[in-house]
C-alpha cells in the first residue's frame, strides 16, 4: 500500500492524542509517536506482498495546534493559515515546551501577577479648583494670587456681592474696589473668557493657575430644604455642579464663614478656611524676643570671651553653638552663679556680640517716676529708651504695663530730652459690646471715650510728680502733658507723614496686616512707632491670633537691627487682676 503524501506546510506545535481519542482497535499499535514512524518509513524497502487484511487500520491523525488553538487535520487549519501573514514563519516549539506543557501551566498559574498600572492624571486634573467666597476677597484683596499652581473659580453670586460692598469709605469697601480693579485688569486682554484667564498676567509670578468665571447658568442638585434665594446656598450649588462636571479634579470651597463651611461639609463638599494670611499656625510659636540661656552656657561659651566698654555699655564677644540661634536685638538672660542680662547686638555664624543692659528697676534710673518691676519690663524699657530702635512691639495680657511703660518713655523723651516733638496715640475703634452710636464733637473729642487707658495711665504718671506742688502743680503738669499728646483716628491716617513723632498704636491686635502696613508707613525721619496689644483679646471679625496684624509685624520685623520685641509675662496691675487673668 502506498504511503500517504507528506504535508506541504511545516507543522506547528504537535499535540498527540490521548488514550480516549485513539480507537480501541489501534491502541496497541499507537505506542510510538506518529512522527517517528513517518520519519522511518522512507528508509524501508517497499513491500510487494499484500497483507490478508481487507482494510488497514490507520492511527488517528495527530491534532495540530496553532496559536493556542487545536485543529483535527490540515484542512481545518487552512483558514487560519490563509489569514496569517506570508512572512510569519510557524516555528516548532523548543523541546522543553513540548516535553512539559503541564508543568509550564502550573508555573504560570503560581507566578505573581504584575501590578496594575495606574494611569496618572493630567496636569490640569492634578491642579485643584478653589471656589472663593466673597468674604475671602473682602478680607484679603490679593487672595486671587495666593493659590500658586491651582485654579480659582468665581461664582456669579460672588461678583454680585462684591458689587454691593464697593460703596463707602470703610476697609471692606476699599478691598472690594481693589478686587474689582484686579479682575478688570485680568480680563481686559482676555481673548476667550470661557477658557479662563492666566493669573500671572499682572506680574504675579507665583500664581501659575487660571482664573475661571461662571459664564452660564448652573443647575445643581441640592436638598430641597435649602432655599436657593440665599447667596450662600447659590455658591454651594455652584460647588456641587463643579464637582459633577470635573469629577477627576479636587473642587474645594474657600470661605471665612464657619457656618458655610459646616454646611458644605454636611453636603459632602470639601471646604477650607483661608490660611494664606496666617503668619503662624500656633500662637505659641510666636517670637517672644527673650531667650533663657541653658545651665551649661558658660561651659560651652566661656572660652576666649572678649569684652570691652563703649559709651557706658559693656560688650562681650562669645563663641559657641548657641550663637547661631540668636536674633539681633533679642534679650538673653542667665540666672546661675554668673548671672547675665544682655541684648544681642550682632550675630555672625557661631559668634555673637552681647551688650549689657541698663537697670531700670533701680530708683535712680526711673523713667518719669516709673521703675520696672520684673525682668521683661526692664527689657522693654531698654528698647523704648534706645534711640536706635525705630519700631517696637510689646505683647502681653491685661495688666502687664504695656501702655504705662510706653507713655512714661514717651513723656521723658518728649518733655525732658526733646528727642521727639509730641506723642501721637491711636487705636482701633472696635467696641466690646453694642455700639453706642455717633459721638459729638471734634476728632479728639470723639476719640476720648476710646482713650480711657490713656487717661488712667496719665493719672498714674502725674501722681508722683505733683506731690510737692499741690493741686495747682499737678493741674499745671497735666495741662503740659495734654498739650504734647494728640489723639488721632485711624480713619484719617492715609496720606499723612509724621516727623519726629512718638507714635503709639494701642490695641494693635485688632488691626489687619494691611492696616498695620498703612500706619507704619506713615513714619517719617526721626519717628518711633510702638505697637501694643494682646493677641488673646481680638474683637475684629475674621481675625485670629495667626492672622492678626500684630502677629504679622512681630514676625516680619524679627531680626531687623532697628526693631525690637518683648512679650511681657507677669501682670503688675493688682493681685486681683492677676488672679482673674489666670482662672477666668
Amino acid at each position: 500500500m502506498p504511503l500517504p503524501k507528506l504535508p506541504t506546510r511545516p507543522a506547528a506545535i504537535l499535540t498527540f492524542p490521548t488514550a480516549e481519542a485513539v480507537p480501541q482497535a489501534t491502541r496497541k499499535t499507537a505506542t510510538k509517536p506518529a512522527a517517528a514512524k513517518a520519519a522511518a518509513a522512507p528508509a524501508a524497502a517497499p513491500r510487494t506482498t499484500r497483507r490478508k487484511t481487507t482494510a488497514p487500520v490507520q492511527p488517528a491523525a495527530p491534532a495540530l495546534k496553532v496559536a493556542g488553538r487545536s485543529y483535527a487535520d490540515d484542512e481545518a487549519m487552512q483558514p487560519e493559515l490563509d489569514g496569517m501573514p506570508k512572512s510569519t514563519p510557524i516555528a516548532p516549539p523548543p523541546p522543553a515546551a513540548v516535553a512539559a506543557p503541564a508543568a509550564r501551566e502550573r508555573k504560570a498559574a503560581s507566578a505573581p501577577k504584575a501590578p496594575r498600572k495606574v494611569i496618572p492624571r493630567t496636569e490640569s486634573e492634578a491642579r485643584k479648583l478653589f471656589v472663593l467666597d466673597t468674604n475671602v476677597l473682602l478680607h484679603d484683596p490679593t487672595s486671587l494670587f495666593r493659590f500658586e499652581e491651582h485654579d480659582v473659580f468665581l461664582p456669579m453670586m460672588t461678583l454680585e456681592e462684591l458689587d454691593h460692598q464697593k460703596k463707602g469709605m470703610s476697609e471692606v469697601a476699599r478691598n472690594a474696589r481693589q478686587v474689582s480693579r484686579s479682575l478688570d485688569a485680568l480680563v481686559n486682554d482676555a481673548e476667550d473668557i470661557d477658557a479662563g484667564v492666566d493669573l500671572s498676567a499682572l506680574g504675579n509670578k507665583d500664581a501659575t493657575g487660571r482664573l475661571l468665571f461662571q459664564t452660564s447658568a448652573i443647575h445643581s442638585t441640592l436638598p430641597a430644604d435649602l432655599p436657593m434665594g440665599k447667596a450662600d446656598n447659590q455658591i454651594l450649588g455652584v460647588v456641587r455642579a463643579l464637582q459633577e462636571k470635573f469629577a477627576q479634579r479636587d473642587v474645594v470651597l474657600v470661605s471665612k464663614d464657619i457656618n458655610m463651611r459646616l454646611k458644605a461639609r454636611a453636603l459632602g463638599m470639601a471646604a477650607e478656611d483661608y490660611f494664606n494670611d496666617h503668619v503662624l499656625e500656633d500662637s505659641d510659636l510666636l517670637y517672644t524676643g527673650v531667650m533663657a540661656l541653658p545651665e551649661d552656657f558658660w561651659n560651652k561659651h566661656g572660652k576666649d570671651v572678649e569684652s570691652w566698654q563703649q559709651g557706658g555699655t559693656t560688650f562681650y564677644r562669645i563663641h559657641g553653638p548657641l550663637c547661631a540661634q540668636f536674633v539681633v536685638n533679642q534679650f538673653v538672660y542667665f540666672d546661675g552663679q554668673m548671672p547675665l542680662h544682655a541684648q544681642v547686638r550682632e550675630v555672625n555664624g557661631k559668634t555673637a556680640v552681647l551688650a549689657t543692659l541698663r537697670d531700670y528697676t533701680h530708683g535712680k534710673n526711673n523713667v518719669w517716676g516709673i521703675t520696672t518691676r520684673n525682668r521683661e519690663q526692664n527689657f522693654a524699657m531698654n528698647l523704648l529708651m534706645n534711640p536706635d530702635c525705630d519700631f517696637i512691639s510689646l505683647l502681653g495680657q491685661a495688666g502687664t504695663g504695656k501702655t504705662l511703660l510706653a507713655l512714661a518713655a514717651g513723656l521723658t523723651q518728649v518733655l525732658e530730652t526733646k528727642r521727639y516733638t509730641e506723642i501721637i496715640m491711636t487705636r482701633v475703634t472696635v467696641p466690646v459690646g453694642e455700639d453706642i452710636g455717633f459721638l459729638p464733637g471734634t476728632e479728639e473729642e470723639k476719640m476720648l471715650p476710646w482713650m480711657g487707658a490713656l487717661e488712667d495711665n496719665l493719672d498714674v504718671l502725674n501722681m508722683g510728680d505733683g506731690e510737692g506742688n499741690g493741686d495747682w502743680g499737678r493741674a499745671a503738669t497735666m495741662d503740659l502733658i495734654r498739650s504734647r499728646i494728640k489723639v488721632k483716628s485711624l480713619n484719617f491716617m492715609r496720606g499723612r507723614t509724621f516727623l519726629n513723632k512718638y507714635l503709639i498704636i494701642d490695641e494693635a491686635q485688632n488691626l489687619t496686616p494691611k492696616q498695620m502696613k498703612t500706619l507704619i508707613t506713615r513714619a517719617g525721619p526721626g519717628t518711633k512707632v510702638i505697637c501694643l496689644g494682646n493677641i488673646a483679646q481680638i474683637d475684629t471679625p475674621y481675625l485670629t491670633e495667626g492672622s492678626s496684624g500684630l502677629t504679622f509685624v512681630v514676625d516680619r520685623f524679627k531680626g531687623w537691627p532697628h526693631s525690637g520685641h518683648v512679650t511681657l509675662q507677669r501682670g503688675e496691675r493688682s493681685r486681683l487682676a492677676d488672679y482673674a487673668g489666670d482662672v477666668l
